[in-house]
C-alpha cells in the first residue's frame, strides 16, 4: 500500500480518498482505467498511455473482428442457411452500432445505473462497437476524461480543519 490515505499501491486515489482529505485544498479527481490520475495535468506518462490505449483497442478490434469471421466461416461450415447467416450478422451489426452510440454517449455524461445493467447484454454482443468508441475517443482523449474534468471542475472545493 501506499503511504498516503485514500491512494492504492499503484499511488491512484481509491473510493476512500475520493472526497478529498483533511488539509487537502479539495476533492481529489477520480481515476480513469489505464491512465489513473494522469488526465488531471497531463503528467506521468499520460501520452504513452493514451498512445498505448489506442494502439491496443486498435488491435483488439482485429482480433475481434478476426473471431466474428471465424463465427462466420463456422456457421458456413455447419450449413445453417443464409437466413440464419444473414440474421447472425444484422445481429452483430445492429448491436455493435448500438453499443457504439451508448459507448460514444457515456464518454459526455453519467448514463444510468439501471439502464447500464439493462443493456449489459446488448454491449457484450456489440463488443466491437464499443471497442471501436474507445479507439476514436482515445485520439483526442482519454476516454471518458471530459466527463471527468467537467466533473472535477464543477465540484466545489471544501476545506477541512
Amino acid at each position: 500500500m501506499s503511504d498516503k490515505p485514500g491512494t492504492t499501491s499503484a499511488g491512484l486515489t481509491g473510493p476512500a480518498g475520493r472526497a478529498g482529505r483533511a488539509g487537502s485544498a479539495g476533492p481529489r479527481p477520480e481515476p480513469i482505467r489505464f491512465f489513473g490520475t494522469t488526465w488531471v495535468d497531463h503528467d506521468g506518462g499520460y501520452a504513452v498511455r493514451r498512445a498505448a490505449v489506442t494502439i491496443g483497442s486498435l488491435v483488439a478490434i482485429a482480433v475481434s473482428c478476426l473471431v466474428l469471421r471465424f463465427a462466420y466461416e463456422g456457421l458456413e461450415i455447419a450449413a445453417v442457411g443464409g437466413f440464419v447467416t444473414g440474421l447472425v450478422v444484422v445481429m452483430f451489426a445492429v448491436c455493435s452500432a448500438l453499443a457504439f452510440r451508448h459507448t460514444w454517449a457515456g464518454y459526455t455524461k453519467r448514463p444510468a445505473p439501471d439502464s447500464q445493467s439493462a443493456l449489459r447484454g446488448l454491449l457484450t454482443i456489440g463488443f466491437v462497437g464499443t471497442l471501436t468508441a474507445y479507439f476514436f475517443r482515445s485520439l483526442t482523449e482519454a476516454p471518458g476524461e471530459s466527463l471527468h474534468r467537467q466533473e472535477h471542475e464543477t465540484t466545489p472545493h471544501r476545506k477541512h480543519n
